[in-house]
């Protein structure tokens, strides 16, 4: 586990495997504050997201930022390498060219998580923890899904950099329709700093 303390207080942990089970406690109680109005449905349940976060984890490449602000856990983002035949890509509603889907196990970063607590949204945290998690990366490239839902969720990603690669229903039971976002890693627009 590595920290990097802002000068504004935010603190940037990243966090390993190894990390999960000292942490899993504060993750599930962000999930939960931030996903509280859908925790009842099949997808968003906190017992669904405890499952799929063993398994991210589980990946190789898993790595996770946690911002603390004092003692408070503020937010996370958490992802994983993309191995040859990841089923991140099943589910596309369109063609998409075979090249852009083609995983090495060192091309793709995938971001499953993105999230802050509602006292820290509209600042800059969510970009900084975000940022945090995709420097210093191998891969060549990092993806994230957005669900259709939220128009102002994807505006933000591609304000960071992320394009529209196609419509995708993951295949998982009680999956949104969402979108694959994508962008090439390298130096990223600049993230000003409150």
């Amino acid at each position: 586990m590595t920290s990097i303390e802002h000068p504004d207080g935010l603190c940037l942990r990243r966090l390993g495997p190894k990390n999960l089970p000292a942490v899993r406690a504060t993750l599930l109680e962000v999930y939960t504050e931030v996903y509280r109005d859908v925790l009842d449905e099949p997808f968003t349940s906190l017992a669904e997201f405890d499952r799929r976060l063993s398994g991210y984890a589980a990946a190789p490449g898993w790595e996770c930022v946690l911002g603390i602000d004092g003692d408070q856990a503020v937010g996370y983002a958490f992802g994983y390498a993309l191995q040859p035949g990841a089923g991140w890509w099943r589910g596309l509603l369109a063609p998409v060219p075979p090249c852009d889907l083609e995983e090495t196990g060192h091309r793709t970063f995938a971001v499953n998580e993105i999230m802050v607590r509602e006292p820290w949204r509209g600042s800059t945290v969510a970009r900084r923890i975000h940022d945090h998690l995709v420097s210093g990366r191998s891969e060549q490239r990092v993806t994230l899904l957005v669900e259709q839902t939220h128009p102002k969720v994807r505006r933000r990603y591609e304000e960071w950099g992320y394009t529209w690669l196609g419509s995708i229903r993951p295949d998982v039971p009680y999956a949104p329709v969402l979108d694959a976002m994508l962008r090439n890693l390298g130096p990223w627009p600049s993230t000003p700093h409150r």
